[in-house]
């Protein structure tokens, strides 16, 4: 029996010896720290049904199914069930946004369809084809997140899930140790567009960003396969716009579709209007109706530290700590100095995986919060210590809790943001 026939029979995977659902298929990946191989035997103990190696060796009955390599078996699996299933799929990448954009797509198709879509941020070589096997016959559509650090990295998920459509959020200074420069980020997104210009159906492109609009030329993505939104209205291009309307702190929007409507989010943020305005023209895409399109957006609500709204008691919180590049550090902190508050404070930490261009990024961040009269920062991590600056600047996260717990702010409008690595989300209980 091949091992899609298996697959079929027991649908549900595991990569996690630690989670072993009864009937499950158990897929023995390597890390750079360990050898799943290893921990096939104790998977198949708590309830796996196989066991997939790539080390004979470690096999000890028909339960154990050897391959050449576990990691290629698990992708080329998820491409042919996806195959299988023959659903429409939108591939979604991008430096800022990507996730929430997603969450809002998935949230507005909800209103019409039967989805799937990226659980968390399960968006790189393994979480790709773990998403793409949760598919089911009764799925109607489904949106997958692709995450990259590396050139390369967007062309070879393209080729696992295969989309259909593909929507790139933006490109920005993210991951510039891995992809050496900002053109390195756009050449590596642009292989969603390159992806679809071949063997897609079309793009949905945010047409007041003059990147995006370059990469789509350079990769030969027809006008016919474009499906532009923007906040601008470009006449030679028929597209969803939208303004708007207030952001202090929750986004409010207009939207125009052929007719236009109004949309209150859940959303901080001024910037986070063109994640919204996307979702507005993905569902007008797929046929939903302005009414599902505007419940679908107010029924989002932003979770797991992004752009999430917390009042505490003693203070208010802006948290934003999940991720951070200069140029979402950039919007989050101009988001804030228009903000109507009076008591301010910024709690930031560094924006890490900038390589050579770190110290750069970190001093422009610095005279960001100079030039907006910002008095009231507290910075966390090393390379904020490594700029000239009047702060205060702690090297860990738990130097400033240990602060936080004997001197509390309190009744101030609080913005937190900061790379994942620095782990702010720690002190939001301080507050």
């Amino acid at each position: 029996m091949e091992l899609y026939d298996i697959f079929l029979e027991h649908p549900v995977i595991t990569t996690d010896s630690r989670n072993c659902p009864a009937g499950s298929i158990f897929f023995a990946l390597k890390g750079d720290k360990f050898n799943a191989n290893e921990f096939a035997a104790t998977a198949l103990e708590k309830g796996c049904t196989y066991a997939v190696i790539d080390e004979p060796e470690f096999a000890r009955d028909d339960r154990y199914i050897v391959v050449k390599d576990v990691l290629k078996s698990l992708q080329e699996l998820a491409t042919r069930h996806r195959k299988e299933v023959g659903i429409k799929i939108i591939g979604i990448t991008g430096s800022n946004g990507k996730t929430t954009t997603k969450e809002l797509i998935a949230s507005v198709l909800k209103e019409k369809y039967k989805i799937h879509y990226t659980q968390g941020n399960l968006n790189n070589h393994i979480g790709v084809p773990l998403t793409l096997l949760q598919l089911r016959t009764e799925h109607q559509l489904a949106i997958v997140e692709m995450g990259a650090n590396h050139p390369g990295e967007i062309k070879a998920l393209c080729e696992i899930a295969q989309p259909d459509f593909g929507i790139i959020t933006n490109v920005g200074k993210a991951h510039l140790e891995g992809f050496g420069s900002f053109e390195g980020v756009m050449k590596t997104k642009a292989e969603l567009y390159d992806y679809i210009a071949a063997d897609g159906l079309g793009i949905f492109i945010h047409a007041d960003n003059g990147y995006l609009k370059q990469m789509a030329e350079k990769s030969k993505v027809h006008p016919d396969k474009q499906v532009a939104y923007g906040m601008k209205s470009h006449p030679d291009l028929s597209m969803v716009t939208g303004k708007v309307m207030a952001g202090d702190p929750f986004l409010t929007m207009e939207c125009q579709t052929g007719t236009v409507f109004d949309v209150k989010t859940r959303l901080i943020g001024t910037y986070n209007a063109e994640n919204v305005l996307a979702a507005v023209a993905i569902g007008h895409f797929f046929g939903l109706k302005n009414n599902q399109i505007k419940q679908g957006i107010e029924n989002y609500e932003p979770k797991n530290n992004r752009s999430q709204f917390v009042e505490t008691g003693k203070n208010k919180l802006i948290v934003d700590a999940y991720n951070a590049n200069p140029t979402s550090m950039q919007a989050a902190i101009l988001n804030f100095a228009v903000m109507q508050t009076e008591k301010k404070m910024l709690i930031l930490g560094d924006m890490l995986e900038l390589g050579a261009q770190s110290a750069e990024e970190h001093q422009s961040i610095i005279s960001l919060l100079e030039n907006n009269g910002f008095e009231h920062v507290l910075l966390v991590g090393k390379e904020f210590q490594k700029t000239k600056n009047t702060f205060r600047v702690f090297e860990k996260v738990e130097e400033l809790s240990a602060l936080l717990n004997e001197q509390c702010p309190e009744n101030y409008t609080i913005l937190i943001k900061g790379s994942r690595g620095i782990q702010l989300e720690k002190i939001i209980s301080l507050l």
